[in-house]
């Protein structure tokens, strides 16, 4: 629902609305410097940063980052920027938890058995979190040695067992009204089986939705240009040319 617009990665853009749709940086030699930061204000940034907030993040915040693609290396940058004292980021990817550890996160490696609470005490001394953030989505799968098992649910229940009661769940992964290709009928609707009755229990605060970019896109902005965020380096950014998209996608 694109309204005709299609697409974005070619040599020009059109851009409706564009005084309005345009973040405009306030020097260019500068905003070239940065680019490679700058270039995520587009969507992954604020997407991960808006996970974040509101998961109600802020100074001395314990955090669970549930993925480490891009939104949730996002995320997690943004939790320390919003002053986490400790971040944790689950994936079942050693490569992508190499990433989160490479500016200071803790990791949980997903494949491995185990129960989710045990190995958030050993991180943290307790078995809860005060903010959870579900940068997977629907496309979720079963963690232990049935990883490889499709489970559109299993994060939201990890996040209704593992935030601490009062505390919030901020969902910018994505979820959809029909899956066709779902392992069950009840998923296909976009019904998914959740244990619901435990956040209400817990007096837990869910946010979903699609993130509201603008919200965020200038400070942002601020805090890349004044050297608060290396946004770039923490999602491990890789430039290449517009020919080499494909390969990228690949």
């Amino acid at each position: 629902d694109m309204g005709g617009w299609v697409g974005g990665q070619t040599e020009y853009v059109m851009v409706p609305y564009a005084d309005f749709n345009l973040l405009k940086f306030p020097d260019a030699d500068q905003a070239m410097e940065k680019i490679k930061d700058l270039t995520l204000l587009s969507d992954i940034f604020p997407t991960g940063f808006h996970g974040c907030v509101t998961a109600g993040v802020g100074p001395g915040s314990t955090v669970y980052i549930a993925g480490a693609g891009p939104v949730g290396l996002a995320a997690a940058v943004s939790a320390q920027l919003l002053g986490a004292a400790c971040v944790i980021v689950g994936d079942m990817i050693e490569e992508r938890l190499a990433q989160a550890r490479s500016f200071g996160c803790e990791t949980i490696d997903l494949t491995q058995d185990g129960d989710m609470a045990d190995k958030i005490e050993v991180i943290l001394g307790e078995r809860e979190v005060d903010a959870f953030v579900d940068c997977v989505g629907f496309e979720a799968h079963a963690c232990g040695c049935n990883h490889g098992k499709e489970a559109p649910a299993t994060v939201l229940n990890s996040a209704m067992s593992l935030t601490r009661a009062g505390g919030q769940i901020g969902i910018p992964g994505l979820y959809v009204t029909e899956d066709p290709g779902a392992a069950d009928e009840a998923a296909q609707q976009g019904s998914l089986s959740m244990r619901f009755g435990l956040g209400w229990a817990k007096s837990h605060s869910l946010h979903t939705g699609q993130c509201p970019v603008m919200k965020y896109h200038r400070p942002l902005m601020q805090a890349i240009l004044f050297g608060k965020v290396n946004i770039a380096d923490a999602v491990n950014v890789q430039m290449i040319t517009l020919d080499e998209a494909p390969k990228g996608y690949a």
